[in-house]
């Protein structure tokens, strides 16, 4: 086997050994599920490329030289064909699309098989570190391999083959990479809003224009970034953008639009279809986070008067992209709703049975358009609802919450409680980088316990001991932990406790609580101390532990009661920012009180020691 990052700037040489210029790149033909290489690009003397056919020119090649079948005087240029690309200038260093891992990657080397002397096969990209290492240099990825080998963590070759890949930094509608692969456009619509979520802004926009128009509406509805989704439309043309809208279900579209700045929104708006509109706009008249928001307008409702046969025979004549139905919903005179069928007892039920004999109506759990869209999808999973209907104050049926948007909701706040109490929203936790990031954030108090003990060094240079210092930082641990156990405390009161309930702890008496264990804590900590010194005494005969060393826990003392006292404030912090629908970070709430609990510390230290020497 045979890289390319091997072969570039490898010597070329005639049938007579005369050097001719460098390997710059090789040629493809791209309608093959394992292309040949079909040109050689060189670059000659005085840097002058050119490019020549492999097949009539090329006699043998290594990862050491390519040598020609001709002299240099018999060799005449070629061109690139249309279904020819170049693997460095169009692969190497590109993202490309894994469509078997349904991700997005970057092409960091390109692997190559020599079935015979003279043909060349392009396998597949390489996508992992071994790329990148053997780029920089040959040498360096047989050291570091070796290395990861010896200390039990192999890196292994990441080859995406080439029928699993496609190219985005060319126009995917002339370019063909492989007759028989998985393509975008045969891609689920949530896979393809994954791929497109991670893409370069760059691309972004130019693959989303190559999807058919009902597709690129499927899989604008399932982006989990909104802004990202809008800031896609904002860049369409309006009439474009306007038709898509018309084909995403109402509440995606209201969600859409709602991202959208007003002058466009009214554009877009003004450009669909009335029934469309009047449908969005209903559901942009309501709050955010709401049931009336994520609702859906697109429900069948029908009066409790018919019966089985108007209902099969309405199903049947609905529109392919009609809201998928679980339940029909029933309507008295006064269009309120009365009752629910589903679909099994609709199916089994004999055509001419009234819809009112067969429905649900003692049963009926709905949701008003202003509950909390969170409220509203926990009932959707605690009673095993499809659907939930959406009534106003008469009972008249508005629309559904569909479970697939409970799903969302209940998705979308795990995610902000597992960010608030410190976890990682990330599934893929894979890669050096991960484990690193890991480990600062588990261990981020030892890290700011060095930081701390090298300041406190710095600036007593010269005026303290370094050993007075050391032993004085003995008892920053206890102040950092307790600071971060302090915001787990307050993350996790955030998230059982509910400030619109009743029952709920006041923020004054959680200061209060907050204050008690701040103290116990503080109390634990000069009762350590206490018994440490005493042991000192006692059993080794010696006066006292050291001053430094008391300062220290001392310090430690008053930092661990500063944590707990300022909880409240960060409790205050996430209530603010929750109202305002902003996502807070339980990692950063921890730095930020170990910082403060770090400057507490060092103060509190710096004043005692001041006292006891006056």
């Amino acid at each position: 086997m045979i890289y390319l990052s091997q072969m570039l700037g490898e010597p070329v040489y005639d049938v007579n050994g005369e050097k001719i210029g460098r390997v710059n790149d090789l040629g493809i033909a791209t309608g093959e599920v394992f292309p040949r290489v079909t040109a050689l690009a060189v670059e000659g003397p005085g840097k002058t490329p050119f490019m020549i056919s492999w097949r009539k020119y090329v006699g043998s090649f290594d990862d050491c030289e390519v040598r020609l079948k001709v002299v240099d005087t018999d060799i005449r240029f070629s061109y690139l064909q249309p279904d020819e690309v170049l693997i460095r200038r169009d692969l190497l260093n590109k993202q490309i699309v894994d469509t078997r891992g349904m991700r997005v990657v970057r092409v960091n080397d390109l692997k190559l098989s020599d079935t015979s002397s003279s043909q060349l096969r392009l396998l597949g990209a390489e996508v992992g570190a071994r790329g990148i290492l053997r780029s920089l240099s040959p040498h360096l990825e047989r050291i570091v391999t070796r290395c990861a080998r010896a200390l039990g963590k192999p890196i292994p070759e990441r080859i995406i083959a080439w029928n699993y890949m496609d190219l985005l930094d060319r126009d995917l509608s002339s370019v063909k990479l492989s007759v028989t692969h998985k393509t975008l456009d045969e891609l689920h619509p949530a896979d393809i809003a994954d791929i497109l979520e991670r893409l370069d802004p760059r691309l972004r926009g130019q693959v989303f224009a190559q999807l058919e128009s009902e597709q690129a509406a499927e899989a604008m509805a399932e982006f989990d970034d909104d802004a990202m989704a809008a800031e896609i439309m904002g860049d369409m043309e309006e009439s474009e953008a306007s038709r898509m809208l018309s084909e995403m279900d109402p509440d995606d579209a209201a969600e859409l639009v709602s991202e959208l700045d007003y002058e466009k929104a009214e554009k877009l708006l003004r450009l669909m279809g009335v029934k469309e509109r009047k449908a969005i706009r209903q559901l942009l008249g309501y709050r955010e986070n709401t049931a009336g928001r994520i609702m859906t307008s697109e429900a069948l409702i029908m009066d409790e008067g018919a019966t089985v046969g108007d209902a099969v025979e309405r199903l049947r004549n609905l529109d392919d992209d009609f809201e998928t139905v679980h339940y029909v919903y029933l309507k008295d005179d006064e269009k309120r709703l009365s009752g629910i069928v589903t679909l099994q007892r609709l199916v089994k039920a004999e055509p001419d049975e009234r819809l009112s004999d067969i429905s649900i109506e003692d049963e009926l759990i709905t949701a008003n358009p202003d509950d909390d869209q969170e409220d509203v999808a926990e009932n959707i999973a605690k009673y095993n609802l499809l659907a939930m209907p959406v009534v106003d104050d008469n009972g008249v049926l508005l629309g559904i919450v569909t479970v697939d948007d409970a799903l969302d909701v209940l998705e979308e706040e795990h995610a902000e409680d597992l960010q608030i109490a410190g976890g990682s929203t990330d599934g893929d936790q894979s890669g050096n980088g991960h484990d690193l990031m890991w480990l600062l954030r588990r261990n981020a108090w030892f890290f700011i316990w060095m930081l701390g003990a090298v300041v406190m060094a710095i600036v007593t240079l010269g005026r303290v001991s370094l050993e007075s210092v050391l032993l004085a930082s003995a008892g920053l641990p206890i102040a950092l932990i307790v600071a971060d156990d302090s915001i787990t405390y307050v993350t996790n009161f955030f998230l059982e406790n509910d400030p619109d309930d009743e029952d709920s702890p006041s923020l004054a008496g959680f200061a209060v609580r907050s204050l008690g264990i701040g103290l116990v804590f503080a109390l634990l900590v000069l009762l350590m101390l206490m018994v440490f010194n005493t042991i000192v005494r006692t059993q080794y005969g010696m006066g006292s532990i050291s001053s430094s060393l008391t300062y220290g826990f001392i310090a430690a003392a008053a930092s661990t009661l500063a944590s707990f006292a300022t909880a409240p404030i960060y409790l205050h912090i996430l209530h603010r920012r929750d109202e305002q629908n902003k996502e807070t970070s339980g990692f950063s709430l921890s730095l930020v009180a170990m910082f403060v609990a770090l400057a507490v510390f060092a103060v509190v230290c710096y004043v005692v020691a001041r006292i006891v020497m006056v």
